[in-house]
C-alpha cells in the first residue's frame, strides 16, 4: 500500500525535479497529482513513464491526500498550506515561510531526522535553503566528532537558485555578449550576470548582511547546534546550476585533517573526491542531475588552534530543493506514517 501525493507547483523546475526524483526513487505513490496556478493549468509534466496533467491548486480538494510537496513560493504557500494541513496532508514545504517557525520542524534527513515528529504541531514540515541544506550535510558528521564553535562560508550560487528568470538571463546575457543587437540589460539580477560575480543574493538587512545570508546562520543554528556562531558571504556566478562552497571550520577539539576525510567519507549523502593534483577536485557542472553531496580541497587551517577547510558542491535543484524533500517524505513514510 502507498501514498497519495501531490506536487504542488509542478510545472517549476523544483515541481518538475520533485516529481523525476519520486519516480528515481520508487516512492510507494498510489496516486500523484500535480498541481500548478491557473496561468499554466492544463499544462502536461512527466512522472516517470506517466504523464499528467496539472490541475488547479485553488479549487483542488486535499481531503483523502497523504503528503504534499510544495513548491510554489511562500505567497501562495500562506494560502494553500493551511488548506492541505487542516484536511489532513502533511505539508512539506520548499518556501522559507515556516523555516523560522519553532513550531514546525525543519529537516534534513541526513542531519536531523528524528525532529521529524514535531510535524504533528501544524501538520507541516520545511525544507531549508538550498545553501543550508548541503552545507549542513557536511557539517553534521564533523560536529558528531570535534564539535564546531564557528562557521565561516563564502558561496557561489548558480543562477537557477533564482528560478527560471536567472537561468534565462544568463542564457540570454551571454548571447547578447556575442551577437550585436542581442544585449540585455539586467532584470532579475542587480548587475549583468554573464562574465560577472553578484555578492548580494536576496534584500539587505540593517547590518549589512543580505537575508541570503541570514538565512544561512539561523537555519544552521535550527537545525544542527544553536551554539554554532556561522558568518556568511553569499555570492551569484554565473553558472546555471549547482551550488558552491568554501567553508571554514573552528572546532572546540583538534581534528586532522586525514580524520575529517574518513569522517566524511563514511558520511550519509556525501562522496569525497580529494586528490591532490590538477582536475582531483569537483565542480558545479560535474554535480548536476547528482543525488550526492560533494567535498573537496579537505585541509588544515593553520591559523586556528583547531580549523579545518573545505570545498562543497551540490545540485541545488536537488539535494538544495526537490531531493531533500522527497527525502523528508521518505522519512515521514518510514518512521510517521508507515503506509509502504
Amino acid at each position: 500500500m502507498g501514498y497519495k501525493i501531490v506536487v504542488a507547483g509542478a510545472t517549476g523546475n523544483v515541481g518538475r525535479e520533485m516529481l523525476n526524483i519520486l519516480a528515481e526513487r520508487q516512492f510507494p505513490v498510489d496516486e500523484i497529482a500535480a498541481l500548478a496556478s491557473r496561468r499554466s493549468l492544463g499544462t502536461e509534466v512527466s512522472f516517470g513513464d506517466k504523464t499528467i496533467v496539472t490541475k488547479d491548486i485553488e479549487t483542488f480538494d486535499w481531503t483523502g491526500w497523504d503528503m504534499a510537496l510544495f513548491a510554489i513560493g511562500s505567497d501562495a504557500t500562506k494560502i494553500h498550506a493551511p488548506k492541505a494541513a487542516a484536511a489532513g496532508c502533511v505539508v512539506i514545504d520548499n518556501s522559507s515561510l515556516y523555516r523560522y517557525d519553532p513550531a514546525v520542524p525543519l529537516i534534513v534527513p541526513e542531519v536531523n531526522a528524528d525532529a521529524i515528529h514535531m510535524y504533528k504541531n501544524k501538520n507541516i514540515i520545511a525544507n531549508p535553503n538550498c545553501s543550508t541544506a548541503q552545507m549542513v550535510v557536511a557539517l553534521k558528521p564533523l560536529h558528531d566528532r570535534a564539535r564546531i564553535k564557528r562557521v565561516v562560508v563564502s558561496t557561489y550560487q548558480s543562477v537557477s537558485g533564482a528560478g527560471k528568470e536567472g537561468i534565462d538571463e544568463l542564457w540570454d546575457q551571454t548571447k547578447g555578449i556575442y551577437v550585436p543587437g542581442q544585449e540585455k540589460e539586467p532584470k532579475k539580477f542587480t548587475k549583468q550576470i554573464a562574465f560577472n560575480v553578484i555578492p548580494h543574493i536576496d534584500v539587505f538587512l540593517d547590518d549589512g548582511s543580505t537575508k541570503e545570508e541570514w538565512k544561512m546562520v539561523a537555519e544552521t543554528k535550527k537545525i544542527l547546534d544553536t551554539k554554532i556562531k556561522v558568518t556568511a558571504t553569499c555570492v551569484r556566478v554565473p553558472v546555471f546550476v549547482g551550488h558552491s562552497e568554501s567553508i571554514n571550520i573552528e572546532f572546540e577539539d583538534f581534528l586532522d585533517e586525514d580524520e575529517a576525510r574518513d569522517i566524511l567519507r563514511e558520511a550519509p549523502g556525501i562522496l569525497v573526491v580529494d586528490k591532490r593534483e590538477p582536475g582531483g577536485y569537483i565542480t558545479p557542472i560535474e554535480c548536476v542531475g547528482d543525488y550526492a553531496t560533494y567535498i573537496s580541497r579537505i585541509r588544515q587551517d593553520s591559523t586556528v588552534e583547531n580549523g579545518i577547510n573545505l570545498w562543497c558542491v551540490s545540485d541545488n535543484l536537488r539535494k538544495g530543493a526537490a531531493l531533500n524533500a522527497v527525502q523528508i517524505a521518505e522519512v515521514l513514510g518510514n518512521k510517521v506514517l508507515k503506509k509502504g
